[in-house]
C-alpha cells in the first residue's frame, strides 16, 4: 500500500513544475510578432486589435490628421 495525500500532492506539484518549465518563455517575442498594425503617419507599429484603440491612438498622437490617414484599414 501507499500513496497517501502527501505523496499525491507532491507528485502533483512536481508534474505542475514540469509543465511550467516547458511553457516558460518570454512574452516579448510573442508581442513583437503581434505588432502588425503600423500607423501610416509615424510608421510606428502597434498591437491594436480593436478599432477603438486605433482611433484613440490617432486622436491622441496625430490630432491634425484624419483617423483614416493613420489607419487606412478602418475604412472597411
Amino acid at each position: 500500500m501507499g500513496g497517501g495525500n502527501g505523496q499525491k500532492s507532491k507528485m502533483a506539484r512536481e508534474r505542475n513544475m514540469e509543465k511550467a518549465k516547458a511553457a516558460k518563455g518570454s512574452q516579448l517575442e510573442t508581442n513583437k510578432k503581434a505588432m502588425n498594425i503600423p500607423c501610416k503617419v509615424c510608421m510606428q507599429t502597434f498591437i491594436c486589435t480593436s478599432e477603438v484603440k486605433c482611433r484613440e491612438r490617432a486622436e491622441a498622437k496625430h490630432p491634425k490628421t484624419d483617423v483614416y490617414q493613420c489607419f487606412p484599414h478602418l475604412k472597411k
